[in-house]
């Protein structure tokens, strides 16, 4: 009998023999006890079941108080003024609650508000209770739930597309661009159908999307390809390096403004739009609305800043290597641009313009090196400081596994447009 028990796959009833596993035993249990439990299931099923409760959300108006809100939403006097003094007492800044803020107000079925909670950020949440003692409040503090997640958006018309498509955020986007500068220029490298490819850590709460954070690896796929992977460094900052771990930063960016299109490259025999025949053309230029920040291109020392003949009001650099960068046409110079001033990559130097011999607003870039103009986009600069060797198997490892997530991906259905 007790491997029987053991081994049972059904209780049937039948008559007064009950099946188990397979034998049929006499029934044991006696007519009142039978009698017992149906009166036991008939009281379970009739007792009441807790009053609904509704919770609706309500947003503070220009001008409005908490205590303003509740009163408008029936909350009585005394509780909402109860309300007030425990969400003060738990911690909430009421002076920094402002229009447009929501309150959640949680109601019994008869209508009255039991609780009344706020949450001026995702990850922290102040709840209000009514109890028998009066109201009382605590504070809850959400873990954000931290996911690591592909991005991918193909170009048809500019980079622009990846954040109107919803495939990716404005600063995602931007933060892609500052990694990759120093190898890819957006105005002149990028084509349709080119890829962009993020693994990037996003930020839950409450299973909803609330914003990205740190991007690990970031992939430009276009006519070559280019890498990113995130190294942080002793001092917690991220540093980008392709995936063998040679650094992406550059002595120079491949160029002095973001976001542009080339109107004009770089030629040893052009027409000349303004004064006719057939010139050199030995600049690159940016068509950009006037106003434009134009940015050094590497660390150097100012030369000239001013007017500058036909070039308008220029800015010259003078950088280490024999190499010299020039910006004309611009509109103004920045503040404290003058010989002499020792300027850092980035740094904004100008706006643009179209002073001088222009057809319209647009920024006429130059490089020379030792004396003789080259073409900006075919200098190849020196790359900065590899990772330390001693860290290097470890990150060539890390840096597959993460571009082994970017390939598995699936592509963009359709392009982003």
């Amino acid at each position: 009998m007790p491997h029987i028990a053991r081994t049972w796959i059904g209780v049937i009833a039948c008559g007064g023999l009950v099946t188990i596993g397979g034998l049929a035993l006499p029934h044991l249990m006696p007519a009142a006890e039978t009698a017992n439990v149906a009166s036991d299931e008939s009281a379970a099923s009739s007792e009441p079941t807790a009053p609904a409760r509704t919770t609706h959300t309500v947003h503070m108006g220009q001008g409005d108080t908490v205590l303003a809100v509740l009163m408008r939403n029936d909350v009585p006097s005394p509780d909402a003024h109860a309300v007030v003094a425990a969400l003060n007492d738990a911690g909430v800044q009421m002076r920094q609650i402002r229009a447009g803020d929501a309150l959640q107000l949680l109601r019994e079925e008869g209508g009255r508000v039991v609780q009344v909670s706020f949450a001026p950020t995702p990850w922290v949440r102040f709840d209000a209770d009514a109890g028998a003692d009066g109201w009382s409040a605590r504070r809850r503090d959400i873990a954000p739930d931290v996911r690591v997640e592909v991005r991918r958006a193909t170009i048809e018309a500019s980079l622009w597309d990846a954040v109107s498509s919803g495939a990716m955020s404005p600063q995602m986007l931007l933060d892609m661009a500052k990694i990759l500068e120093a190898d890819i220029d957006f105005s002149a490298d990028m084509r349709p159908g080119d890829e962009i490819r993020l693994l990037v850590q996003t930020r839950y709460a409450g299973g909803m999307l609330i914003d990205h954070g740190r991007i690990l690896a970031a992939q430009y796929v276009g006519e070559r390809t280019v890498t990113g992977v995130a190294y942080t460094g002793a001092d917690g900052r991220d540093t980008f390096y392709d995936a063998e771990g040679h650094s992406l930063k550059k002595t120079f960016l491949r160029s002095p403004l973001e976001f542009t299109h080339i109107s004009s490259g770089y030629a040893h025999r052009r027409p000349h739009p303004v004064l006719g025949g057939v010139r050199p053309h030995l600049a690159i230029d940016y068509a950009a609305p006037i106003g434009t920040p134009v940015w050094a291109v590497a660390d150097g020392v100012v030369e000239h800043a001013g007017w500058k003949g036909d070039n308008g009001i220029q800015v010259m650099l003078r950088h280490t290597g024999g190499y010299r960068t020039y910006y004309n046409h611009l509109s103004r110079v920045a503040p404290g641009m003058r010989p002499g001033v020792r300027v850092h990559q980035k740094q904004v130097i100008g706006q643009v313009g179209s002073t001088g011999v222009s057809t319209g607003p647009h920024l006429d870039y130059r490089v020379s090196h030792n004396g003789r103009f080259v073409n900006p986009l075919d200098v190849k600069y020196a790359p900065g400081e590899p990772i330390p060797e001693d860290e290097r198997a470890r990150f060539v490892e890390t840096a597959r596994s993460y571009l082994a997530q970017l390939d598995a991906a699936p592509a963009p259905t359709a392009s982003l447009r």
